[in-house]
């Protein structure tokens, strides 16, 4: 894994030419490729995101992959053309795929933080 710089709170606050800037890097950017060679598997992400309505009712509480969940993202699987980069993951004993874009690193300190950040901002941005 490459080194990478420490978390950059200039991306907390509103900085649209930082954006701009860093948009179009992103644009040429293979980003599977890019991934596996910025994260250090396995690591822990919790699920912020999720298109299936099921997450309101109590089925989300009990099924694995849901929303609020944290699990560990053992590899990068695929890149879908509707759901982006596609994860393996583990919740518990059960493993299953979900979008990385769906994701947060759950700690901000994990060297992994800022490049599954850097892939979820461009994701929704695209």
């Amino acid at each position: 894994m490459a080194l990478l710089n420490n978390y950059d709170s200039s991306w907390d606050e509103e900085n649209d030419d930082l954006l701009d800037q860093k948009f179009e890097e992103w644009e040429k950017r293979n980003w599977a490729r890019w991934l596996s060679q910025h994260l250090a598997f396995p690591f822990d992400v919790k699920r912020e995101e999720d298109s299936d309505e099921t997450f309101f009712t109590d089925i989300a509480k009990k099924e694995p992959f849901r929303l609020g969940h944290v699990m560990t993202v053992l590899s990068i699987e695929e890149d879908d053309p509707d759901y982006g980069i596609i994860i393996k993951v583990r919740e518990g004993k059960k493993e299953g795929l979900v979008p990385l874009a769906d994701m947060e690193v759950v700690s901000r300190t994990n060297p992994n933080f800022w490049p599954v950040r850097e892939y979820v901002v461009w994701f929704a941005n695209r």
